[in-house]
């Protein structure tokens, strides 16, 4: 029997003549952490944006906990959770109204919304926060709110869009902490995308490194390291070699953009 919770068949998005994610295939094992690593432009967030059923394929088909992308996404919407890389809270409420929203929206049973809300907090390190506007959050904060909201229900699977883009170092590790106590607790499994190697290098039991939309390297750190064959490759070098060496590989005027007001509005 698989332990596979994520598997992906051919999966392509295009966008009239252009095509975003070229034929993905892959799988991930429940419980475990995967990194989606690539240029900006290379087709991850369109990647999780189908997988998240936010965007319909081209052609393909993907099965995230059982639940196909194509017919059975209300299935899929209550098995994943997903923190976009734009900020998903709303500044204006406090924290614990915005986990509160999420909670009516997922329908959670009027008894436990209270205790799933104090333990989301607390188990995100903001039980002191919870009061207070968002808008008032530092940006890790941000970050750690968006977690405890997206996994309120207790998905199986949590999508995170770059989650630590413009953070400083120890809001990064505060984020990891967290989500690495997640996957302890409840045996979730994280699905994330980011441009901080080390952060790969320190989490994931596996790595996919896409090009163009095409996969072009999957496996765990060691292995495509040592699939250079040379001297003591470093993730660094993996990247260039199966990303692109492109100067101008960094992705279209909005793809720089959205990442830049991101990173201002979490800093």
């Amino acid at each position: 029997m698989s332990d596979s919770v994520l598997d992906i068949k051919a999966l392509t998005r295009r966008f009239g003549t252009f095509t975003a994610v070229d034929a993905l295939t892959l799988s991930v094992d429940a419980g475990k952490v995967f990194g989606l690593l690539g240029s900006n432009g290379a087709g991850k967030t369109t990647t999780i944006k189908m997988l998240t059923t936010l965007l319909p394929p081209t052609s393909g088909e993907a099965f995230v906990a059982g639940c196909s992308i194509l017919t059975q996404t209300v299935g899929v919407r209550r098995a994943i959770g997903y923190v976009p890389q734009a900020v998903s809270v709303d500044g204006s409420l406090t924290g614990y109204e915005n986990l509160l929203i999420f909670a009516k929206l997922y329908d959670l049973p009027h008894r436990e919304q209270q205790k799933r809300i104090r333990e989301a907090l607390e188990f995100m390190g903001l039980s002191g926060d919870g009061g207070r506007l968002v808008g008032e959050y530092s940006g890790g904060m941000v970050r750690r709110l968006e977690i405890a909201q997206s996994t309120l229900h207790r998905p199986r699977v949590l999508f995170l869009d770059e989650p630590t883009v413009g953070l400083d170092p120890i809001a990064r590790d505060a984020v990891w902490k967290h989500l690495m106590n997640l996957k302890a607790s409840y045996g979730t499994t994280l699905f994330f995308t980011t441009h901080y190697l080390e952060e790969v290098d320190s989490y994931c039991d596996r790595i996919a490194i896409m090009h163009l939309g095409k996969m072009t390297a999957l496996g765990t750190s060691r292995e495509l390291k040592d699939s250079l064959g040379v001297g003591a490759p470093t993730l660094n070098d993996v990247f260039i070699h199966y990303a692109g060496t492109n100067l101008d590989s960094g992705g279209s005027f909005h793809d720089v953009t959205s990442e830049r007001a991101t990173a201002q509005r979490l800093g």
